[in-house]
């Protein structure tokens, strides 16, 4: 076990991905909350019977989240998405990094997809770290409560209330770890690497012109602004 560790995890009809998630952290975090935006496939039940958990909040990965570090225990927060497995390793590395309390952490982007284009997004996002220092939430934030308040904590937003926080926390007090969080790409399947790629960087580009949360939203979710 890791004393004083909570992991938060939103959660929207994940049953396909979450008990995956949680299984490669049992045994290891004191808590596990899964914040349910409610789900209509069973999501609260698989999180439950995976040893998590479970509260209820408004649909929404911002408003989700902070309803999870409301309800959660421990004074470090680690903030996950539900259909992410941290690889083998990261509880050594979490332990390392929890030992400076000033500053979050991060892990390596990874899809569970064997494509070539896989591993061209992999890259892209590891270049994106490098460069920007711009960590989305599928790579997972480890953060102890008293910097998550100094920043402003997580806003109740629609969406790019990962990039909103990891701005606020700013480059000097993110720290990367070399253990990958395994993503999975069905919808990168789904939509195309290209066109879902496109999308998610037309998505950030408005959002740092300032473009309501709302409206990038309807654009994140294909529909017409």
């Amino acid at each position: 076990m890791i004393p004083g560790l909570s992991v938060v995890v939103p959660a929207l009809d994940a049953a396909a991905s979450l008990q995956g998630t949680i299984g490669a952290l049992l045994g290891l975090p004191a808590e596990v909350v899964v914040v349910d935006g409610g789900s209509r496939d069973g999501t609260a039940e698989i999180a439950r019977g995976s040893g998590a958990r479970v509260v209820a909040a408004p649909r929404g990965r911002g408003t989700q989240l902070a309803a999870g570090i409301a309800a959660a225990q421990g004074p470090w927060l680690l903030l996950l998405h539900a259909d992410t497995r941290l690889a083998t390793g990261w509880e050594d590395a979490v332990r390392v990094a929890m030992r400076d309390p000033g500053r979050a952490a991060y892990f390596r982007f990874a899809l569970d997809d064997d494509a070539p284009a896989a591993r061209r997004l992999e890259r892209a996002v590891a270049w994106r770290c490098r460069a920007l220092a711009l960590p989305y939430g599928d790579q997972g934030l480890l953060i102890h409560r008293d910097l998550l308040d100094a920043v402003g904590g997580v806003r109740p937003l629609p969406l790019m209330e990962d990039v909103d926080l990891v701005r606020r926390i700013g480059r000097a007090r993110l720290v990367a770890l070399d253990v990958a969080a395994v993503t999975s790409a069905a919808r990168w399947r789904r939509d195309g690497y290209l066109r879902r790629s496109a999308r998610n960087l037309t998505c950030l580009s408005l959002w740092f012109v300032g473009v309501a949360p709302d409206r990038i939203r309807k654009i994140y979710a294909g529909r017409a602004a």
